[in-house]
């Protein structure tokens, strides 16, 4: 049983009569009655009482015509569905970051949003060490990151280039410093981001190359956490400029230069090469591409190739 043959057949119930439907659909009376014939066949059952003269259903055709008329409707209930998604009038967006990336997807989900308002937006809060087996699970279709998976298996785009930054309070001793040497910070008390990164191991293999205590004195959970703290007066920290940037332009924190801790960072979204991407996620990416355009760097779009 197929809707082709679903759909002959409700046109001879709906016309009670073999010839009528013919003509409806187009095609030879012989062709509908062999359309009949295999379906009544493959369900078992014979559907039209072929000693009436009006066409009239079995018991057994009255009951599939109900279901008949179910199916259909479903199919046009599919066909239009996939049309709203096609032009982004349903969907679900699902991405991945962690608390840091996550700060370079809100310009973009604010213009998503503004031109595509009907599409919901989940970020889901993923160390973006598991990122790329998340997407390889197919729990989310883009994440964003800060280094490259295997250029075989995932894609990668630039969206962003960060900075590290060493912020102090407005009335730390250092902050009217133009600039500062690592080896003037072996006396701090830095507040540091409890979560093991590639990050937090680059600045403590510096402090180590340079010869410098790095006094880790108390550790906290969130980037906001440390913001609030070091704004407190307690101690100094190192944060990427993104997720500091609004407390800088206020005053609430100042970033002093140190030479040696000029560390940039390359955030991608990324997503698995053998995989078709919904409508919305490529909308997604188009609005970074757009966004990447009008803004100039520190936004970008650069698709990285392989290695």
């Amino acid at each position: 049983m197929d809707l082709t043959q679903l759909e002959t057949f409700l046109a001879v119930a709906e016309e009670r009569s073999f010839s009528r439907a013919a003509v409806r659909l187009h095609r030879t009376q012989p062709a509908v009655s062999q359309v009949i014939r295999k379906l009544e066949e493959s369900v078992g059952e014979t559907l039209f009482d072929r000693a009436a003269r009006d066409g009239s259903l079995t018991a057994a055709g009255e009951l599939l015509r109900d279901y008949a008329l179910r199916l259909l409707a479903l199919r046009r209930e599919a066909a239009s569905a996939l049309g709203e998604l096609r032009s982004l009038e349903r969907g679900h967006l699902h991405l991945a970051a962690n608390e840091y990336t996550c700060m370079v997807l809100l310009p973009a989900i604010d213009a998503f949003r503004h031109a595509f308002p009907q599409i919901p937006v989940t970020v889901h809060r993923t160390l973006a060490s598991h990122v790329p087996e998340e997407l390889a699970q197919r729990s989310f279709e883009l994440g964003v990151i800060s280094f490259r998976p295997d250029p075989e298996q995932f894609r990668t785009i630039a969206v962003y280039s960060d900075s590290l930054a060493f912020i102090v309070a407005p009335h730390h001793p250092l902050a009217s410093a133009p600039r500062v040497s690592i080896k003037d910070l072996g006396k701090e008390v830095f507040i540091a981001h409890n979560v093991a990164s590639p990050l937090r191991s680059r600045v403590i293999e510096t402090f180590e190359r340079y010869h410098t205590p790095l006094h880790m004195d108390i550790e906290l959970p969130t980037i906001e956490a440390i913001k609030m703290f070091v704004a407190m007066g307690n101690g100094v920290a190192l944060a990427p400029h993104l997720t500091v940037a609004r407390e800088l332009e206020t005053g609430a924190l100042v970033r002093i230069p140190v030479d040696e801790l000029e560390i940039n960072r390359i955030l991608r979204v990324v997503h698995r090469r053998q995989v078709t991407l919904s409508y919305a996620a490529r909308a997604f990416l188009l609005t970074l591409r757009r966004l990447a355009r009008r803004n100039g760097p520190p936004f970008l779009f650069d698709i990285e190739r392989g290695e």
